[in-house]
């Protein structure tokens, strides 16, 4: 498909009709190249095209025919020139900042992120001279506050794991260009069907492919989106240190996107009517989602978002016990801290996805001890309610 025309379709076509090179077999669906390496016609070829003089592929660990399908259909998704796959979401946060940053720089990143990733950040990347502030999301002068002379990046996801907060994009993005920073944005919970952060002044997007891209569960992945030039770097780091993502990955991925749209309608659907629901039940302190009125930032899940998303988390009387003995007695939610499945999920962060940071950390975020993670799926709607509610009333039999 020709750059030109890709740029007037809208990104459920672009799901389907990107990335295809059909083989002289001319098939419909995307062909799966499941080998390691390529042959060349002769030495001079080969010499060409590791040299870069000459196209074709050369090794799985960095080009092969299904992960550029997957590639490419997504940077179209988000109106990105170019798109790095790799291994996992984590395996992306880790070649952004491999592969765009050295010892001495700094990160100012959100202090509500995905608990792996701050170990990522915090603990791993600090080992080699990279440092990292973390503030809150919403708060645009403690952002601000926390720069240095020599912060390279501003990193965030939006929505917030597990608390649904919203960071302002194009605020952030102006912050960041001021300061000669990057602002890199995980579009994890939203995908590029319901938010394109590109759009806003973001430089770089990251996806965990094997949430809502995949969308059954049944694969790991990864993805960095952006201009060909900011994502050299990340390539040359994929390239060298193998956080590729596998061939086979690539093309249930590839098969996952062309259904995206329609999962991520039914999701939203799902998780609006649970969290209003959710709302009136006595048990529940808070509820956290996008989509309700009371949002702390409402009017921004509308500029951002075409949809508030699939995940909302809320918090009940008691704490842990209470937390625990509601998550026991659930037979529809899969109690696993995977998110984006067909399955609804339910998770307890303090002990699962947060609990590698410390309690004065997870307090910081707001991640109570009674607090749950949904992440709603494609069940009828009725049928998750009811699982709750009979889980509810178990709490008081």
């Amino acid at each position: 498909m020709k750059e030109k025309e890709s740029s007037r379709l809208h990104p459920e076509t672009l799901a389907i009709r990107t990335g295809i090179h059909r083989t002289q077999e001319q098939e419909h669906s995307e062909a799966l190249f499941l080998t390691s390496s390529f042959v060349f016609d002769s030495a001079e070829e080969a010499a060409d095209r590791f040299a870069g003089r000459a196209p074709g592929n050369i090794y799985a660990r960095f080009t092969n025919p299904t992960l550029r399908a997957l590639e490419e259909r997504l940077a179209a998704m988000e109106g990105a020139e170019d798109c790095v796959a790799t291994a996992s979401g984590m395996a992306a946060c880790l070649t952004v900042c491999m592969g765009t940053l050295q010892a001495g720089d700094h990160i100012v990143a959100s202090r509500s992120l995905f608990g792996t990733t701050v170990q990522l950040l915090q603990k791993i990347l600090g080992r080699f001279g990279v440092e990292t502030s973390f503030v809150p999301l919403t708060d645009l002068d403690a952002w601000r506050a926390a720069l240095r002379p020599s912060t390279r990046m501003l990193f965030l996801e939006t929505p917030s794991n597990p608390l649904t907060e919203v960071g302002d994009l194009t605020a952030l993005a102006e912050l960041a260009h001021g300061h000669d920073a990057l602002l890199v944005v995980d579009n994890c919970f939203c995908t590029p069907i319901l938010q394109q952060p590109l759009a806003f002044g973001a430089d770089l997007v990251l996806h965990s492919n094997t949430k809502y891209i995949d969308g059954q569960g049944r694969t790991l992945g990864g993805a960095i989106c952006g201009s060909k030039a900011l994502l050299e770097g990340p390539r040359n780091f994929v390239r060298t240190a193998g956080t590729s993502l596998s061939p086979f990955n690539a093309w249930v991925q590839c098969k996952g996107l062309e259904t995206l749209a329609l999962r991520m309608e039914r999701h939203c659907a799902n998780a609006a009517i649970l969290a209003q629901w959710l709302q009136d039940r006595p048990e529940v302190e808070q509820v956290y989602y996008p989509g309700l009125a009371d949002h702390p930032q409402a009017d921004l899940v509308r500029k951002q978002q075409r949809l508030p998303g699939g995940i909302l988390s809320f918090a009940v009387r008691g704490g842990q016990p209470t937390a625990w003995t509601l998550m026991d007695q659930l037979t529809l939610f899969s109690r696993t801290a995977n998110l984006g499945d067909a399955k609804s999920t339910i998770t307890h962060p303090a002990s699962t996805t947060h609990s590698r940071i410390s309690p004065e950390e997870r307090a910081a975020a707001g991640i109570g001890d009674g607090l749950l993670r949904l992440s709603v799926g494609l069940e009828h709607v009725e049928d998750l309610r009811a699982d709750l509610e009979n889980a509810f009333c178990a709490l008081s039999a």
